[in-house]
């Protein structure tokens, strides 16, 4: 049996970056520490700060019953009326938002002000969504279908943007349909290099296994595309959040097992599964 990893499995550098200014953070000793939200999608990483004092916010509300401390910021980013609500209840805010997150911010700010409508590719529910709603200057449309693309005038000045993990097949098309509809429209394609080369990876890797294995948190984004990439390409793949959970499925013998990873699946745990498949395939 043959066992292929994705190169690009595990944290990417906007999850490593918010990992390691909370880290940072205990050895220095700046408790009491806060994260607002989980600090990443992943239910061991989060458990493990939550042992070492680092207790997680989930709203300004949450945050009134508390002491103020250290807060930080996770790496979806938090909305401006949030940042602000934080600062008035005296929290001193450590920003991990993604850089490339923050650079959505800037771009729906900046599109408020020359008068386009935003519309951003991605999911409603998602805080990284939510966030960047909460820097535009009106309201904007967040789609994730053609069939979702709202109807207004066709001279409407729009700005699109795209959620960083969006499926980028999908935002292709999405682009090419409302440049049918409306000839006033700026593109910028804010979905991160890194998870492009993820998915493209994802999708060479299940094409060529007889069965995959896509690591990750049930409530990361970015994981959940990649499993829908490979379930397109191959019928056997499995969703799991660590190797404990592999023992619950039941195998067939193959020849070549492909492993890929979201991007807030830490090393140890792709180690992990790899060691299992070993055992088990």
């Amino acid at each position: 049996m043959e066992i292929r990893v994705a190169g690009t499995a595990g944290f990417c550098f906007g999850v490593e970056r918010a990992v390691e200014r909370v880290e940072s953070l205990l050895r220095q000793g700046k408790m009491p520490l806060y994260t607002y939200g989980p600090i990443i999608h992943n239910e061991q990483v989060v458990e493990d700060f939550a042992a070492r004092g680092v207790r997680v916010l989930h709203s300004p509300e949450e945050a009134q019953t508390v002491p103020p401390g250290t807060l930080v910021i996770r790496s979806h980013g938090i909305s401006r009326a949030e940042q602000e609500r934080m600062e008035s209840l005296g929290f001193a805010l450590e920003d991990a938002t993604c850089p490339f997150v923050k650079k959505i911010h800037h771009l729906v700010q900046q599109a408020g002000g020359d008068g386009r409508q935003v519309i951003i590719t991605g999911d409603p529910r998602h805080p990284e969504v939510q966030a960047i709603t909460g820097w535009c200057e009106g309201p904007p449309f967040v789609i994730g279908e053609i069939d979702e693309i709202p109807a207004l005038p066709a001279d409407t000045p729009l700005l699109l943007v795209s959620q960083t993990t969006f499926l980028l097949e999908k935002f292709q098309k999405i682009v090419e349909n409302i440049k049918k509809k409306y000839y006033n429209v700026s593109v910028v394609n804010t979905i991160c290099h890194a998870t492009q080369k993820r998915q493209q990876e994802a999708e060479e890797l299940a094409a060529g296994a007889d069965a995959m294995i896509v690591i990750g948190g049930k409530q990361s984004s970015n994981t959940a595309k990649l499993a829908e990439i490979c379930e397109a390409h191959c019928a056997n793949t499995y969703y799991v959040q660590s190797a404990e959970d592999l023992d619950h499925q039941g195998f067939v013998p193959v020849r070549v097992v492909g492993i890929t990873a979201g991007a807030s699946t830490p090393k140890k745990i792709i180690e992990e599964v790899q060691n299992f498949v070993r055992s088990k395939f």
